[in-house]
C-alpha cells in the first residue's frame, strides 16, 4: 500500500458487510469464517487476557481442567500487593457447601412435634372447658350440690326396706273361753303355748273355744291359724267369725303322720280364710254335729291377707 491510498488496507477500513454489495463482491469479498469479509481481514474478536498473555481464550478454556485456575484471570490477592484472601470456615456439623451436612433438620422436626402437642393440648383444654359449660344452664339455675347435700348418706338396704308388719292379736290356751265340760293340761309335750298348755276336752258335740279379737286395725281380709294335735288321724271342727258360721270347715288333719294314739306326735298347724271388722271380733271353733274332733287345741293368731300356704 502507498501513501495516499485509502483503500481497505487497514482494520479500520474493513467492512464486515462488503460482501453484500456489489463493489465489495468485485474486491472478492466473502461471507465471514472467522474474520471480515474481506480477505487476509484482521480478526477482531479476541479472548479476555490475549492482549497480556498472547494466548486464545478459546484453547485455554478448552484444555484447562475442570476445578483449575484460570490462566486468563488472576484474582486481586494473588497479585503482588493485594488484599489478604478471606478465609471462609464451615461451621462444624452445618453449612450448606458440598462438604456439609445439610441444614439441621433433627432440631427444625423436634420444634416441629413440640408445636402440633402444643396445638393438641389447648384444643383439648378447650373442649374440657367447653363440656363443663355446657353442664351448667346460662341462667345457672341449678347450681351444684351444697357441702351438707353432698355429704348427705345414701339409704341402705338395711334401712330402704319395707317397713315391718304391724303385729296382729295372738292367744293360747290360758286366754281362750272354754265351754263347759273343757279344761286346760299339760299332760302332753310338745304344745307350743307358753308353758306346754292345751286345751281338753273337745271331743264332745257343742265343745267349744271362743276368742274375742281386740285392735283389728281395719276392716278387711285375714287368715286365722289354730294350733292342734290329733291322734294319728284326721279331725275337723266348725269356725263361726262374729256369729256367721264358716261353709269351710277347719281341717284337723294329721299332717305330721303320727302313729294312731300318739297326740305327742302330732303337734301342727291349720288356717281358715276370714273377714274382719275394725276394732273387735269374735272367732270360735266348736265341735257340730257332723264333726270329728278328737283333738287338743293350744294357740290361735292371726295374718293380714289370706296366705296361700301352710305357714
Amino acid at each position: 500500500m502507498t501513501p495516499g491510498n485509502n483503500g481497505a488496507s487497514t482494520p479500520e477500513d474493513d467492512d464486515p458487510f462488503g460482501y453484500l454489495y456489489a463493489d465489495g463482491q468485485a474486491n472478492g469479498a466473502q461471507p465471514p469464517s472467522s474474520g471480515y469479509g474481506y480477505p487476509n481481514s484482521v480478526n477482531r474478536v479476541r479472548a479476555v487476557g490475549t492482549r497480556q498473555y498472547g494466548q486464545q481464550a478459546t484453547q485455554q478454556a478448552q484444555t484447562a481442567a475442570y476445578g483449575q485456575p484460570n490462566a486468563h484471570y488472576a484474582a486481586p490477592e494473588t497479585l503482588p500487593g493485594g488484599a489478604p484472601a478471606a478465609q471462609h470456615q464451615t461451621p462444624a456439623g452445618g453449612g450448606g457447601g458440598r462438604g456439609g451436612r445439610g441444614p439441621n433438620t433433627k432440631g427444625l422436626l423436634i420444634g416441629a412435634i413440640a408445636v402440633v402437642a402444643a396445638v393438641v393440648i389447648g384444643i383439648g383444654v378447650a373442649m374440657v372447658g367447653g363440656d363443663k359449660d355446657k353442664d351448667q344452664p346460662d341462667n345457672q339455675a341449678n347450681p351444684g350440690p351444697t357441702q351438707s347435700q353432698a355429704s348427705k348418706p345414701s339409704p341402705s338396704k338395711s334401712s330402704g326396706g319395707a317397713a315391718k308388719e304391724e303385729e296382729l292379736p295372738a292367744a293360747d290356751a290360758k286366754t281362750l273361753r272354754l265351754s263347759p265340760g273343757m279344761a286346760t293340761a299339760t299332760d302332753v309335750k310338745g304344745a307350743q303355748a307358753e308353758g306346754g298348755v292345751y286345751v281338753t276336752g273337745f271331743n264332745q258335740p257343742g265343745a267349744s273355744v271362743t276368742w274375742s279379737v281386740d285392735g283389728i286395725p281395719k276392716a278387711g281380709k285375714y287368715t286365722v291359724y289354730v294350733g292342734y294335735s290329733v291322734p294319728g288321724k284326721d279331725q275337723n271342727a266348725t269356725l263361726t267369725v262374729n256369729g256367721t258360721p264358716s261353709e269351710r270347715p277347719v281341717d284337723l288333719k294329721n299332717w305330721t303322720h303320727a302313729p294312731e294314739g300318739d297326740f305327742e306326735k302330732g303337734w301342727t298347724k291349720t288356717y281358715n280364710y276370714v273377714q274382719l271388722n275394725k276394732g273387735t271380733n269374735t272367732i270360735k271353733v266348736s265341735c257340730e254335729q257332723g264333726n270329728q274332733c278328737d283333738a287338743l287345741l293350744d294357740r290361735m293368731w292371726l295374718v293380714k291377707g289370706w296366705v296361700d300356704s301352710k305357714s
